[in-house]
């Protein structure tokens, strides 16, 4: 597996990565799958702002997941923490590619200067919520009933990874 930074010749494997996603799994609450053109919006909107977008690919340079991350909320208080997404080709589900994408997150994350990184995982979700234990992710919250998906109340669980041991943050 390689990991790579995307590119818009990736978009149609992230669409199709991505409404499997919305039609199959609980991780993305909505039930609308998106259009090429919406992918480009994100995908422009994450690369216009600074975020990576990165993909995943086979032996065969197939691609097989893709990660980013973004603003965790958009008011200024939040610029150094981070929500981060992972999804993986259900193909290839349970191969490491998943704990690959998350891990070079975290890396890029530091890297970047920010301080805290979010998950907000679909409170079913044991093997998403187990993947980020590995990593030090603490659970810090559980919303109940918050989403809806499939005909069924969601709860959210919500973990963070504190990045750095900053004990104060930078001025503005």
């Amino acid at each position: 597996m390689h990991l790579r930074d995307a590119t818009a010749a990736d978009l149609p494997a992230l669409l199709a990565i991505h409404n499997d996603a919305v039609r199959t799994l609980k991780a993305i609450w909505t039930d609308k799958t998106e259009t090429l053109e919406d992918r480009r919006t994100w995908f422009d909107g994450r690369r216009a702002a600074g975020f990576p977008v990165i993909v995943a690919e086979d032996a065969a340079g197939r691609v097989v997941g893709y990660g980013s991350y973004g603003p965790f909320r958009a008011k200024d208080g939040y610029r150094l923490t981070l929500e981060h997404s992972v999804y993986v080709d259900p193909a290839t589900q349970g191969r490491g590619v998943g704990k690959a994408l998350l891990k070079r997150l975290i890396e890029l994350a530091r890297a970047d200067g920010y301080h805290v990184l979010v998950g907000a995982i679909d409170g079913e979700n044991e093997t998403s919520i187990a993947l980020h234990r590995q990593f030090g992710f603490e659970t810090v919250g559980r919303m109940p009933q918050v989403g809806i998906k499939f005909g069924q109340w969601l709860d959210l669980v919500l973990m963070t990874l504190v990045l750095d041991n900053r004990s104060e943050p930078p001025s503005a």
